[in-house]
């Protein structure tokens, strides 16, 4: 898979009512959802489905990818 999952990830996150809180180490973002009350890592450059239904499962969101 060469596609880039990130950017549609992080608009579903962004639908959901989550939020950017800050840049972390690297390539990766912190952010906040509120449906699971925590903080989760959001890497720039998700090439696995696996690892965005990983971050959605996170963030207490159904698998969408």
């Amino acid at each position: 898979m060469s596609s880039n999952l990130s950017g549609e990830l992080k608009e579903v996150l962004r639908r959901a009512g989550c939020r950017l809180v800050r840049e972390g180490k690297g390539d990766h973002q912190i952010w906040f959802s509120p449906l699971s009350n925590k903080h989760f890592p959001v890497d720039g450059k998700i090439k696995s489905r696996h690892t965005a239904n990983a971050v959605l499962r996170q963030a207490g969101l159904p698998k969408q990818f």
